[in-house]
């Protein structure tokens, strides 16, 4: 069997993404792997000297050097080219697998084609309709003024163009799709109106071999009006959708405009202006008020508040201080600082953000295989229902029977529309991914999308999922005659000299109340006890009650009543003791996300069972899960029995979402049927996930169930509008209410009612734009 390139799995030829390159098969275990393999940048593994095992489909030996694949089809993914095109198998327009500008201007392009071949066909198709239909028209008898033979002159010449001109693509995509033997909508155009037109220049050319069953009122009948609007209507439908479509893409867009364009660099105390482009990590940036963050890094002097919402979607501002991470595109709004370039180019979130949606719009949902298997036998089968259309028409119809045969045969081609079945998916997958990004989530694929609808559990960390992931100081308690501030200020001042974990929340506490440091003298530290030191003449102890006690201070009842139920929820108590008394004591704990409290009850009210799955003690998972009206709690398990719990739970067969943010989270998130990791995590952890939250919020995995359960209804919407068009137009097409209400179907209102079938599509994943996620 084959491997995966990227990757090195596995694959199953049968039930894989497939690509042919250089006359090799490339067979892939997933849409990712595709997309990393179809980057201009591919990330291969390293040749096959270091990854002996990392080979193309059936044995065959990997080309030295891979052209980079530059655009694919959306219906058909594993269609790849490097220049712009339309897709053998359907027909379609080709689109680029990077945004860019030069995607944008391709797409332009295009539609400034379909827009001048439409107007140009217009204004010649309208004279040939009222040549045609000019006796129909009341008041306007047509051929008292213009004879029969020279309105057939007339027609000729006038649709000729159309429909060899403008409708030329037609025919260029039906032959391509012959040749390929992937019959679709344009092979049922080109035969309906190539059929029409073809039928009309003999009729005209050499009317003595038409048959008489043809005739009308004398004179051969002509379809050169049905060919010529069919043509017209056919291109404003391709116009539309084309305009339509390109709104898919406005996700896209606006994060690529996000970006900022210049920075100011400074190098040897020299501030210059520079592109974007050109900064290299490690280059310190001055940022001002207003001006957009060119680049991920961190500061490193001043402060300020700083927009993300175009990032995670939060539309509060964010305080920033020296050492915490900036993210590029982001607006600093009130102060100026200065940051150091870390993560540049490609490798900014941004950036990662662009390709993940692009990968993800490009990616297909499984229901996409019901229409997929339907879209394999459609064209052929409404080729036979033409020609038995044809044939039952003609036998049985009335006069002119050839006549009727031929109008009802050519309505059956021109009104089946594949494109509606082979859209219904992807159209609306490429939108809700857009709106996801726009929210603060990135989606990997559209797996992901589908499954999340279904989910039944959700399993979560505890420590940077439902909490904030870093201890924080909740409570300064003074004991009688002490200050409250004054204690923090000797507590901090201590704890500058730790390196123990929760020094970090007593400094940072001392920070918020803007507190001066003071100098400490005869610092000690006991390991397993706490620390103490001289300060301002004063003894200072800070640690554990037994620390304090040892060394033979008392401690009020009081205060130890208080302790103790701080301790049952879950924060840890560090007591301080100034010249041989108790002077109080600090409570630390990692505290909940304010947010988390509401989003649990939200996603109860979805039906979900929650189970919080950490590595934590039991006491302070049971007393966060408490709080928070948690369903079950998995406590004090390692990172493989996370996964084993996973995996068995998964044997009960109901479908898991597994939040986390760690290193330690990343099997389990694996295992999961959707990983959701937080974007606030570690790399590990969001390599791993379906699903990342950019800002971190369990907020956003009700979000992602709400949008998951959006698309989903809006897929099955098109599929039942494509499925319900083509059952109810073939048939009708062909002319079955004709022996009961007498009722024909134009293949002109054939062709309007099939241009317009993959509009109506395109624009229903369209409302997915404006959908409520909250």
């Amino acid at each position: 069997m084959p491997t995966d390139p990227i990757c090195g799995m596995t694959v199953d030829e049968s039930t894989t993404y497939k690509v042919e390159r250089d006359s090799t098969d490339y067979y892939f275990c997933s849409q990712h792997c595709l997309d990393k393999f179809l980057s201009p940048s591919p990330t291969f593994p390293a040749p096959a000297e270091a990854s002996p095992g990392l080979s193309p489909a059936k044995g065959a030996p990997r080309p030295s050097s891979l052209a980079p694949a530059s655009f694919t089809c959306p219906m058909h993914p594993e269609v790849v080219q490097d220049h712009p095109g339309d897709c053998p198998k359907c027909g379609m327009a080709l689109e680029s697998l990077v945004a860019s500008v030069d995607s944008d201007a391709n797409d332009d392009g295009r539609i400034r084609a379909v827009t001048n071949r439409f107007r140009i066909g217009a204004i010649l198709a309208i004279p040939v309709l009222i040549l045609a239909m000019g006796d129909m028209i009341p008041g306007l008898e047509m051929s008292k003024f213009i004879s029969y033979r020279l309105s057939s002159w007339l027609q000729l010449a006038l649709s000729t163009p159309v429909i060899l001109w403008a409708g030329n693509s037609f025919f260029l995509k039906a032959w391509q799709s012959i040749k390929n033997r992937q019959l679709n909508m344009f092979t049922l155009i080109a035969t309906g109106v190539g059929a029409a037109y073809s039928y009309s220049v003999a009729a005209v050319l050499f009317p003595t071999l038409i048959p008489a069953s043809f005739y009308h009122q004398g004179n051969p009948g002509l379809y050169f009006e049905s060919g010529a609007v069919i043509t017209v209507l056919v291109l404003l439908g391709q116009l539309l959708e084309a305009k339509a479509h390109r709104r898919t893409g406005d996700a896209i867009r606006g994060l690529m405009n996000l970006a900022a364009k210049t920075a100011h660099r400074i190098k040897d105390g020299v501030e210059t202006a520079i592109p974007a482009d050109s900064i290299a990590a490690g280059d310190r940036l001055r940022v001002r008020p207003g001006e957009k963050i060119p680049v991920d890094g961190v500061i490193i002097e001043g402060s300020s508040s700083i927009d993300e919402s175009m990032i995670t979607g939060e539309p509060m501002p964010t305080q920033k201080r020296i050492g915490e991470k900036v993210i590029g595109a982001t607006i600093n709004q009130t102060g100026a600082f200065v940051m150091q370039a870390g993560q540049v180019g490609s490798d900014t979130l941004l950036s990662q953000i662009i390709r993940m949606v692009g990968e993800a719009q490009r990616s297909r949902a499984p229901i996409q295989r019901l229409a997929d298997s339907v879209a394999g036998y459609f064209v052929p089968a409404v080729v036979f229902i033409a020609v038995i259309t044809f044939a039952v028409w003609a036998l049985w119809g009335p006069e002119p029977a050839l006549a009727y045969a031929f109008a009802n045969a050519i309505a059956v081609l021109i009104i089946a529309c594949p494109c509606a079945l082979g859209l219904a998916t992807p159209i609306s997958v490429m939108v809700g991914v857009g709106r996801a990004a726009q929210s603060g989530m990135l989606v990997r694929d559209a797996v992901a999308i589908e499954k999340a609808e279904k989910i039944t559990h959700l399993v979560t960390d505890k420590t940077g999922t439902l909490t904030i992931g870093k201890p924080q100081l909740t409570i300064c308690l003074p004991a009688e005659s002490w200050d409250k501030s004054r204690i923090l200020q000797l507590a901090a001042s201590l704890e500058r000299h730790s390196e123990h974990p929760l020094a970090q929340a007593v400094l940072a506490g001392a920070a918020a109340d803007k507190l001066e440091l003071l100098p400490v003298t005869d610092f000690e530290s006991v390991t397993g006890g706490g620390v103490l030191g001289s300060i301002d003449k004063k003894r200072v102890l800070l640690g554990k009650r037994k620390f304090i006690m040892d060394a033979g201070i008392d401690i009020a009842e009081s205060l130890l009543d208080t302790a103790v139920e701080l301790q049952k929820e879950a924060q840890t108590v560090v007591w301080i003791a100034i010249d041989n008394q108790a002077a109080g004591f600090l409570g630390i704990s990692d505290t909940i996300k304010e947010s988390t409290p509401a989003a649990i009850k939200r996603l109860h009210k979805l039906g979900l069972k929650i189970i919080m799955l950490t590595g934590d003690n039991r006491d302070t998972a049971e007393s966060v899960a408490r709080e928070l009206g948690i369903d079950r709690v998995v406590a004090e398990v390692d990172p493989k029995e996370k996964h084993d719990f996973i995996k068995k739970l998964k044997s009960e067969h109901v479908v898991i979402a597994m939040t986390g943010d760690g290193i330690n989270d990343a099997p389990a998130l694996a295992e999961a049927d959707v990983g959701i990791a937080m974007g606030t995590g570690t790399d590990i952890a969001i390599e791993s996930a379906a699903i990342t939250l950019v800002k971190g919020d369990l907020d956003g995995v009700y979000k992602a169930i709400a949008l998951s359960r959006a698309v989903m209804t809006n897929i099955r919407q098109n599929l039942f509008f494509a499925f319900i068009y083509n059952a109810l137009g073939v048939p009708i097409a062909a002319g079955i209410l004709y022996p009961f209400t007498g009722t024909l179907l134009s293949p002109m209102i054939a062709g309007a009612a099939m241009s317009f079938s993959s509009v109506s599509v395109i624009l229903n994943a369209l409302r997915l734009k404006s959908s409520a996620l909250s």
